[in-house]
């Protein structure tokens, strides 16, 4: 299906709801159990919903809000509100009352839907600041304040009020009125370096991107697949490349009930795809391997054979293209034997992952691979759309985010930036004129993105130009592939590499709790909780035997010279993270200054680990 044959997302849906009528578009969970809407039933609620927007005085061209995490409302209300003419302005469910009234002022939002109470109240607490919303709508049923009430999406829809042809004739007319040139939506940018900067994408921006990566996987009509989606939808990578493509191609997606659930969710819905951020897979890997740690000798020695046979296996046929031979007939075996196995604790009929956010670590992807799991590496940004670049069967480098999508033409700066020319390229910076001037030069696109691209035209981020580290002795260093290197060790859960305008590198590592747990057992500890546990000296001596053996592999300028244990993990709650999981590094710096600076401090006294414990003791 070319869905640039359509001039919107809502003509597509339109169309969908007679094309797929009774094949189910969305499943959700409510009171434990996934329940599912079909395109037709789907596409009236849609209908519904505009037919209330245009009644309470919305306008093609208003901006309108969403403030909540994934789920059925949040998909009815982006479609309901574009089906009216008016532009969706995603709000990150994490975000405070504060950051968000940013958000709803500058787009200038008069109407606002929220998921619960919980984020009713975040509004309410900052009312006087958000003086033109005259509109709340809930996905969820609560008693509001009376000096700023609330309505339900359902009554918004008046779901019982049967919908006269009249009233779906003025909404497909709108529908139809709506052209690729229109604005579809308006992002937020996390603001780590600074104010958010709303990002205007048209549905062209969208339906172009959505179709070139969907081309790179072709579907069949007959056998629809089913996405689970879990990133939020606030962001644009799981909007165009798991929503949006996934509905508009009459597949099924499926929200996952919270990100601490997803595994479980997978079992349940038993995707066939699904898209996610580097995270996942570390967390699938580091988990397989602990479970093999746990095993007996002889599986133990079955899973590195069955691995070593699988290497073989995908660089022959994926990367250098060999005849297999018996090779092919020896994969098989263990696949049956240990990978399949693997496979089915993940529902068992996973056929890829997409993978985007941040560069995947290659031992990681090679690792998916090897399993049966395929994860296709792409890269992009909230400005293109998101997809820039993405990997597929016949081009594939583990350490690569794969070649530029159809039409999309890429370069490097001087620097080694890259630049980004293409359809999927945003139309401007909402209000902010001077910061789309700064962007966009001659129709190119300034990534802010150090990369390389190979003589095969296969693209390679080395990290964010803002984010490199330029040590005192001139060094250039990328902090990312460290802290991908460092994440694989089963002891370390997040690493952070800290060096800019100093000596040597030094590094605040997470662990893994569950892991750490079972190491104060193993080391028989006695402890009161985490941070006494981490700042043993047992512990420590453990995490610097860690740290040097990746120091082997590095040049001296690269190596971690000494670094800190921290008794928890970095979370979007403590600020640390962005809402797809992104290290935000200047709040860590902030957050973790005194212990960050206390080992430059203790550099001379040979002070390995935890700045106030010397061979688990206090200073």
């Amino acid at each position: 299906m070319n869905f640039l044959s359509y001039q919107s997302i809502p003509a597509i849906l339109k169309e969908n709801a007679s094309r797929y009528a009774t094949r189910t578009a969305i499943s959700y969970k409510k009171r434990g159990t996934f329940l599912s809407l079909s395109y037709e039933e789907f596409y009236e609620r849609v209908i519904l919903l505009a037919r209330g927007l245009k009644k309470s005085g919305v306008k093609p061209g208003d901006r309108v809000a969403i403030f909540s995490e994934n789920r059925l409302g949040w998909a009815i209300s982006d479609f309901g509100i574009q089906s009216a003419g008016a532009i969706t302005v995603p709000i990150y469910a994490t975000n405070t009352g504060k950051q968000a009234a940013y958000v709803i002022n500058h787009c200038e939002a008069k109407v606002v839907f929220v998921s619960t109470k919980t984020q009713y109240e975040k509004l309410l607490s900052i009312r006087d600041e958000i003086p033109n919303v005259e509109l709340i709508i809930s996905y969820e049923r609560f008693m509001g304040d009376r000096s700023f009430p609330v309505y339900t999406q359902y009554q918004l829809s008046e779901v019982s009020s049967p919908l006269k042809a009249e009233e779906k004739g003025v909404i497909e007319n709108q529908i139809d009125a709506i052209t690729q040139d229109d604005i579809l939506t308006i992002i937020y940018t996390s603001g780590t370096t600074g104010r958010p900067k709303g990002v205007i994408l048209t549905q062209r921006n969208i339906m172009v991107n959505a179709n070139h990566g969907m081309k790179k996987f072709p579907v069949d009509e007959k056998n629809p697949q089913t996405f689970l989606s879990f990133l939020p939808l606030s962001h644009v990578l799981e909007r165009t490349g798991g929503y949006y493509a996934t509905l508009l191609s009459g597949n099924h997606v499926a929200f996952a009930e919270d990100v601490k659930k997803v595994m479980e969710n997978m079992v349940e819905i038993q995707p066939t795809n699904m898209v996610s951020v580097p995270r996942l897979f570390e967390k699938i890997y580091s988990r397989v391997y602990e479970n093999v740690h746990q095993g007996s000798s002889f599986k133990k020695n079955m899973f590195h054979r069955a691995i070593d046979v699988g290497r073989q296996y995908v660089w022959k046929k994926y990367i250098t293209k060999e005849p297999l031979g018996t090779l092919e007939l020896r994969y098989r075996f263990f696949d049956r034997l240990v990978f399949k196995k693997i496979r089915e604790r993940f529902g068992g009929k996973l056929k890829y992952f997409i993978c985007g956010g941040a560069p995947l670590d290659k031992t990681v992807n090679e690792f998916m691979w090897i399993i049966g799991l395929p994860v296709f590496n792409g890269y992009g940004l909230t400005e293109t759309s998101p997809a820039v670049t993405l990997s597929h069967y016949d081009a594939i480098r583990f350490d690569s985010v794969g070649k530029p999508l159809d039409e999309t033409k890429v370069r490097l700066g001087e620097d080694g930036e890259l630049f980004v020319k293409g359809p999927q390229v945003m139309r401007e910076y909402y209000k902010n004129q001077e910061a789309t001037q700064d962007s966009i030069e001659d129709g190119w696109f300034r990534t802010g993105d150090i990369a390389r691209i190979d003589e095969h035209g296969f693209v390679y981020i080395i990290d964010r130009k803002k984010e490199i580290i330029v040590t005192a002795g001139g060094k250039n260093i990328a902090p990312q592939p460290i802290e991908n290197e460092l994440k694989l060790d089963k002891y370390i859960s997040q690493a952070f590499v800290y060096g800019d305008k100093k000596p040597f590198l030094v590094a605040l590592l997470t662990p893994n709790l569950e892991r750490m747990v079972d190491l104060g057992r193993e080391l028989e500890i006695d402890y009161i909780d985490m941070e006494e546990l981490v700042s043993n000296r047992k512990v420590m001596e453990i995490y610097a035997k860690r740290v040097e053996e990746l120091n082997k592999d590095l040049p001296p300028y690269n190596t971690i010279k000494y670094f800190a244990v921290l008794p928890r993990e970095f979370t979007i709650e403590g600020g640390e993270l962005t809402p797809t999981l992104k290290l935000k590094r200047k709040e860590i710096y902030n957050k973790y200054k005194d212990t960050i600076e206390e080992l430059y401090v203790n550099a001379g006294n040979g002070l390995v680990g935890h700045p106030k414990t010397t061979n688990g003791e206090e200073k």
